[in-house]
């Protein structure tokens, strides 16, 4: 095995500010000092090096001369300590609302994956691949997110089944409610695509093409039209988290996992754009 030197582009700042985290995990389990393979520093490196640049594990493992296992280990750790800075979806609503902004953004995106063999019933009766989506054809975990008017995320759900449309995501992890109540208590109407029509008071959806073929009202289409020019930063901010780690754009762990991993590098996300609140 060759090694080599590389560099990582993310700013020292944020690997101090994880190793932190890490090292708050570390008393919390009572953990006993140089009884670990890598300091709380070096272990923030190789978890982000894993985000960043989706490194193989066991080949970035061996770099930092620890076995495959221990990396793996490593690894799952920090996700579970990034995806617990997580905020609550009502104060994230609350916060964008108290920032000045207009609306919010909801949209839900397919994290992909590799196969599962997990199966369910669809509505049709019959046997299918749970993590699958026909729209999209191929496999992965529906993930539902917020995002402010100049697309960045501000909140994301727990990983749902990738065969379940983005409105029945939203309704069973309590999105649409919770936007509902924004809506109405904060005056922070939710904008969304065509997918979550009948949502609810507050979310703003465009207007169906009528199924008599007729052509839609000059209002309708001047309303739809300005949806589209408000909504497309939704689109955006998946763009930011899988742009800036690379890790977001294909797992290879079990997928009810993902929705860990995109909190994780939301929280990433928010430490590097300086969204993290005081008490952080």
């Amino acid at each position: 095995m060759i090694g080599y030197l590389a560099m990582l582009d993310v700013p020292r700042e944020l690997v101090r500010y994880l190793a932190r985290l890490l090292s708050a995990q570390r008393r919390l389990l009572g953990t006993r000092r140089r009884t670990r393979a890598l300091t709380c520093y070096y272990q923030a490196l190789m978890i982000l090096i894993w985000f960043r640049k989706a490194e193989d594990t066991a080949l970035l493992g061996a770099g930092f001369g620890i076995s495959r296992a221990t990396a793996y280990r490593y690894i799952a750790e920090g996700i579970t300590v990034l995806a617990a800075q997580r905020p609550d979806l009502h104060d994230a609503l609350q916060r964008a609302a108290d920032d000045g902004w207009a609306f919010v953004i909801l949209d839900g995106k397919l994290f992909d994956c590799d196969r599962s063999a997990e199966t369910t019933t669809s509505v049709k009766g019959t046997t299918i691949d749970a993590w699958y989506s026909g729209k999209h054809r191929s496999f992965g975990a529906n993930i539902q997110a917020i995002m402010r008017p100049d697309g960045l995320p501000i909140w994301t759900a727990d990983a749902m089944p990738g065969h379940l449309h983005d409105l029945t995501c939203a309704r069973e992890l309590g999105v649409t409610a919770a936007l509902n109540w924004a809506a109405a208590e904060l005056d922070l109407p939710a904008l969304a695509d065509a997918g979550y029509e009948a949502a609810g008071h507050g979310i703003k959806t465009p207007a169906r093409q009528p199924a008599d073929g007729k052509p839609l009202a000059v209002a309708n289409r001047t309303v739809n039209r300005l949806l589209r020019g408000l909504r497309w930063q939704g689109e955006r901010g998946f763009a930011i988290l899988t742009g800036r780690w690379k890790t977001l754009r294909h797992t290879t762990i079990s997928p009810s996992r993902i929705g860990d991993i995109v909190a994780a590098a939301l929280h990433l996300i928010h430490f590097e754009y300086r969204y993290l609140t005081a008490a952080r």
